[in-house]
């Protein structure tokens, strides 16, 4: 099955980039994902359920322990395949 993993965390702030973000961005980014947007108001990841389901409990875990006061996801399955 392969997913795709939209995500925010909180609190947000515009002039620079909370700790959490930039935990969240290494963790995504260190996955063994097939694709992952980054963006400044949302995040996407796309990859197989195993490799997905992964890197959102280590985001999870990792973002709320830097301080992360809301993490919100969105998954969708895109369709069989993947690993």
């Amino acid at each position: 099955m392969r997913l795709r993993v939209e995500f925010t965390t909180e609190p947000f702030d515009l002039d620079e980039a909370p700790a959490h973000a930039l935990v969240a961005r290494e963790v995504v980014e260190a996955a063994d994902l097939d694709a992952v947007d980054v963006g400044p108001f949302g995040n996407t990841v796309e990859g197989g359920a195993d490799a997905v389901l992964s890197a959102v409990d280590a985001l999870l875990r990792r973002t709320l322990a830097a301080g992360a006061t809301r993490v919100s996801l969105q998954v969708n399955v895109l369709g069989e395949g993947g690993k």
